[in-house]
């Protein structure tokens, strides 16, 4: 069972054990692991990812990190799928409520999935996407 799509941050959060992720946030993730749910990951997040290693604004490991979670069977966190019915409830993210593509695909994959997106983006949070932080 999908429980959340996790935005980049709050994934990287996670996994490194950032101060940074919500303690609300931090619980959903451990609750969810603990049910045998999933937080997926949206492929764009690991486009990102390689955006942010090469502007040196996280761990050069990131990327290598979050694959490696993404491939171990018995971790909370899956790869969700970049499909057209995605692309499709991208209409239902309004791009002047979330205007950047990347977070767009986050709140999309959410809304195609029916669970909440993990995120502290406040352009995401105050959309009419549902969200926790």
């Amino acid at each position: 069972m999908i429980a959340a799509v996790a935005d980049t941050h709050a994934a990287l959060w996670y996994l490194f054990g950032d101060p940074r992720l919500s303690v609300r946030a931090k619980e959903f993730i451990d609750q969810s692991a603990a049910n045998r749910s999933s937080i997926e990951i949206s492929p764009i997040s690991l486009a990102e990812i390689v955006y942010l290693v090469e502007k040196s604004r996280v761990a050069s490991s990131a990327l290598n990190d979050l694959r490696s979670a993404l491939a171990n069977p018995n971790h909370v966190f899956k790869e969700a799928p970049f499909t057209s019915d995605v692309v499709n409830a991208m209409r239902q993210v309004s791009r002047e409520e979330v205007p950047d593509m990347p977070d767009r695909i986050v709140a999309a994959t959410a809304i195609f999935f029916g669970v909440p997106v993990i995120s502290r983006d406040g352009r995401i949070r105050t959309s009419r996407v549902q969200t926790l932080w």
